[in-house]
């Protein structure tokens, strides 16, 4: 679990001051804290979260370039067999 700074004491005595008890200021801080690091522990990335991002990053170039070398390939072939039916044709006529 993260952790992360924060004065609970402090946090606290000012709940105390405002009226609150003790021991409901001491569990309203702890579930403070709680929150607090539970929330840091969903929003923020690891360096293990950006280097699979990083590899599947990599992964997607590879398959796009693999696409395009194929997108280019039929292409040609495209324009092979139009080629030779456009030639044929005038031969024909």
């Amino acid at each position: 679990m993260s952790t992360i700074t924060f004065d609970t004491f402090k946090f606290v005595d000012r709940l105390e001051k405002a009226g609150m008890p003790r021991e409901q200021a001491a569990a309203f801080a702890q579930a403070q804290q709680d929150s607090l690091s539970e929330a840091l522990e969903s929003t923020l990335s690891t360096k293990a979260d950006i280097l699979q991002v990083e590899n599947r990053i990599d992964l997607m170039s590879k398959d796009m370039q693999a696409m395009e070398l194929r997108l280019t390939m039929k292409l040609g072939a495209f324009i092979t067999v139009a080629t030779g039916t456009t030639v044929a044709l005038v031969k024909l006529l």
